[in-house]
């Protein structure tokens, strides 16, 4: 079981802490099998088959990015509905579904990363589904296990200071793997979750609440990306937890065999690659 007595209010927001948090929810995970696997219920509701994905101006998707979004084309015949955005038209969507506001909070995102971080927080808190990279490419058809219950998935992550590199996804499930300089946390990327979850909702307002800040130039892991995913992530967890409640979310352990990152794609390369964002302002 979690140990959640050296874990204060507000903990979330404290980088060791939040990670530390995350290396036990691995644990716990692994410990109770049956939990993880079925963590949500089979209710009728469930994750709707509907795609998502996101490129700033869909007149300028290079051929390489393209590839990648034609790898998931196949999903239509499985009975997905297919939705893809764009800087103006993932404006329109908020402003149609939520209130000034969170309007205001997109228009502060300084990136198109960040304006993809907001928008797929937004539309699967209000409609659910699957939303995914538009450099994943899909594999074989293991992705039929993201829509078996209601559960939200995400996919474990863990970064190594020392070598400034990811540890391989299966060595996270370790239970002797060596914790000192790393960070454990989730991806946002894929998320998968039906509508109204409360992760999600949670995030939504965390990532609103730092966008319409004092900081006149947010960092994006942390205001919109997988930390801000992560902080609402434990926080919720740790209150199941202490209601001594099932969790509602499963930690993906093989997301790898439902798709995989193309790295080597053309606009890695210039300021369109939010690790290159600051090219923008200079």
């Amino acid at each position: 079981m979690i140990t959640i007595g050296g874990y204060p209010p507000g903990f979330e927001e404290d980088d060791r802490l939040r990670s530390d948090f995350m290396r036990e929810l691995t644990l716990h995970v692994l410990r109770h099998p049956t939990i993880a696997k079925a963590s949500g219920s089979k209710s009728a509701v469930g994750v709707p088959r509907t795609l998502i994905r996101y490129w700033h101006d869909l007149n300028e998707i290079p051929d390489d990015v393209a590839a990648c979004l034609a790898s998931w084309d196949r999903l239509h015949s499985e009975g997905f509905q297919f939705r893809m955005f764009s800087d103006a038209s993932a404006a329109t969507y908020i402003g149609e579904r939520y209130d000034r506001r969170y309007l205001q909070a997109f228009a502060r995102c300084r990136h198109p990363a960040m304006r993809c971080d907001y928008l797929r927080l937004c539309f699967v808190l209000a409609e659910g589904g699957l939303y995914v990279d538009a450099d994943d490419v899909l594999l074989g058809d293991r992705w039929r296990a993201l829509f078996a219950d209601d559960a939200l998935k995400l996919q474990p992550l863990c970064y190594d200071i020392a070598s400034a590199s990811m540890i391989p996804a299966s060595m996270i499930w370790q239970r002797n793997l060596q914790t000192t300089d790393r960070i454990f946390y989730v991806n946002n990327d894929p998320l998968a979750a039906p509508a109204g979850h409360p992760v999600l909702k949670r995030a939504l307002e965390r990532a609103t609440n730092k966008l319409l800040g004092d900081d006149p130039r947010p960092e994006i892991q942390s205001t919109t990306g997988p930390g801000n995913l992560t902080a609402a992530l434990v926080a919720h967890a740790c209150e199941l937890v202490l209601a001594d409640e099932s969790l509602d979310f499963t930690l993906l352990e093989d997301w790898g065999a439902i798709a995989e990152t193309r790295w080597d794609l053309s606009y890695r390369g210039d300021a369109r690659n939010w690790r290159r964002m600051d090219d923008l302002d200079a």
